[in-house]
């Protein structure tokens, strides 16, 4: 039977609580809703992220915002609205927004600092893309001994080439690094509701 090697090593598979969590929500731009680089389920997992943002907040947790920040003319053009924090998760109040240039949002941030600064012991991420910024900081997060769950509901990806002709769909791509990650970088909580 096919195991991860979290399993093998008799890790807990439940998500993180959020009552010892900060919310990191990456990147969750219009440019992923409207703009050039449209994700595929990108409305079910904004649905989902606010969600998760509206959990946080009644439970009085932290929540952390992810923004990346592109060059004029390009992806993520400051000067654009696909700069811009899509509506159903965008920040309120005095809730931490962060901006990064790199996959990694602990590259060139100082996302590790504010994480620490808020005592908590875990990080309940969400946002996009799966492939790319979710995986890039959740696989960073392991090096600086930061635990994490990803909430799967509330990220998505693009379709890619395949470099072979063929399409790679983004759903599947989704689910694959999912399953990646959860071999031995963190729990995947299926939806908000796996969230206690």
């Amino acid at each position: 039977m096919a195991q991860t090697l979290r399993q093998m090593a008799g890790a807990d598979p439940a998500p993180h609580a959020l009552a010892n969590s900060a919310v990191l929500m990456i990147d969750a731009q219009l440019e992923y809703v409207s703009g050039r680089a449209v994700c595929d389920g990108v409305e079910a997992a904004l649905e989902q992220g606010g969600k998760l943002i509206a959990k946080a907040r009644a439970a009085g947790r932290p929540v952390i915002h992810i923004q990346h920040k592109g060059n004029p003319g390009g992806l993520f053009d400051p000067e654009t609205d696909n700069f811009l924090i899509a509506p159903q998760v965008a920040p309120e109040g005095s809730e931490t927004v962060i901006n990064k240039a790199l996959p990694n949002a602990f590259a060139g941030t100082d996302l590790e600092t504010v994480y620490r600064g808020l005592g908590c012991d875990s990080l309940i991420i969400a946002g996009f893309m799966t492939h790319m910024c979710v995986s890039s900081t959740t696989r960073a997060a392991l090096d600086l001994g930061i635990p994490c769950t990803v909430v799967a509901g509330a990220c998505a990806t693009r379709d890619l080439p395949d470099g072979q002709g063929g399409v790679v769909r983004g759903r599947e791509l989704h689910r694959v690094e999912l399953v990646a990650l959860s071999d031995r970088f963190c729990p995947i909580a299926a939806s908000v509701d796996d969230i206690g």
